[in-house]
């Protein structure tokens, strides 16, 4: 594993006004997209490293702890998921397909209650 972190995701309620505050502070321009069921600005990144988005999606509200980072749950993130249900790890979101061959996610909330997403390609 070169990284364990795979995506990341700021929690927007005005994707526009974030998108002009984080397209100024960093001088690129993000993305715009539909993706899993919201809509998304994404940071220009090169794969393989990890790259991550504004976000405007219900599930997601903007707080002071509100960043959610996906870690890269492998081949099937199924087996890491597994594993932190059977660790005590409380299930938010299932794994869930994101469409356009863009992989699948899942959430839970971790031993510390902090909400962790999971991503893989497949």
């Amino acid at each position: 594993m070169q990284t364990p972190i795979a995506w990341f995701e700021i929690p927007t309620t005005d994707l526009e006004r974030a998108i002009a505050f984080y397209e100024n502070v960093f001088a690129v321009t993000l993305r715009r997209e539909n993706c899993g069921g919201g809509e998304m600005a994404i940071f220009p990144y090169e794969c393989p490293a990890p790259g991550g988005a504004l976000v405007a999606m219900p599930q997601l509200q903007p707080r002071d702890n509100g960043t959610l980072v996906y870690l890269h749950g492998g081949d099937d993130l199924a087996v890491p998921l597994a594993r932190a249900l059977a660790a005590g790890a409380k299930l938010i979101m299932a794994k869930t397909d994101l469409g356009n061959n863009v992989g699948h996610i899942a959430l839970f909330a971790d031993s510390e209650g902090n909400t962790v997403g999971l991503y893989s390609p497949g």
